[in-house]
């Protein structure tokens, strides 16, 4: 089938896509930089690849400057996910579980103090908003930018793409915490004080 100027046009009436848009959609992004970033005298390190087209803009001050904002984002906000499709369907799930039952516990309270509890759709619909809140908190490009708390990283990911003029994506990242996953011993300070005098 061949593509026409009509069904270039239809498409963009649809999608509300601008003919820039339209044509960076295909250009990939295989350049970039893997940015570290160290924060609290080495208790919190981040490594995170951000791409884009050439190799030329992965070495702008623009495009250095945000990766390096990303990298602190990570560090600052210890975002789980990249973005909700990297989220398991399981997890989902199990935060659904989790929040109906706090629903029903807050709708029996509801009835305890002779209020008319919410019904099942009303119900359902907090939950729901519930979990865009999850993927706000937990996924990397749907949370609040620490600079700018009018913007979502996606936001500021979009702006520099519309300045630099070059598909730019995040492609994966790892945060590391001093200790973490490390069993921590719990001293019972007492216990040894009465110990050491004897008793």
């Amino acid at each position: 089938m061949a593509i026409t100027a009509a069904l270039v046009k239809e498409l963009r009436d649809m999608t509300g896509a601008g003919m820039m848009d339209a044509k960076k959609a295909g250009r990939i992004a295989a350049e970039g930089v893997v940015q570290s970033y160290i924060h609290a005298g080495g208790r919190i390190g981040v490594l995170v690849e951000v791409n884009c087209e050439t190799d030329f803009v992965a070495k702008t001050d623009d495009f250095q400057s945000l990766a390096r904002d990303i990298a602190m984002q990570i560090a600052a906000v210890n975002p789980t996910y990249l973005n909700r499709e990297e989220v398991p369907a399981e997890v989902i799930e199990h935060e659904k579980q989790v929040l109906l039952e706090q629903a029903k516990v807050e709708a029996e309270e509801d009835v305890k103090a002779g209020r008319k509890p919410k019904p099942e759709a009303v119900l359902e619909k907090m939950v729901a908003g519930r979990i865009e809140k999850f993927y706000k908190e937990n996924c990397l490009l749907e949370q609040v930018f620490i600079k700018d708390s009018d913007k979502t990283v996606t936001d500021i990911i979009n702006e520099n793409i519309a300045k630099i003029g070059e598909n730019i994506n995040v492609r994966r990242f790892v945060r590391y915490g001093l200790g973490e996953g490390i069993e921590k011993r719990q001293d019972d300070f007492v216990a040894e004080v009465m110990a050491s005098v004897g008793k």
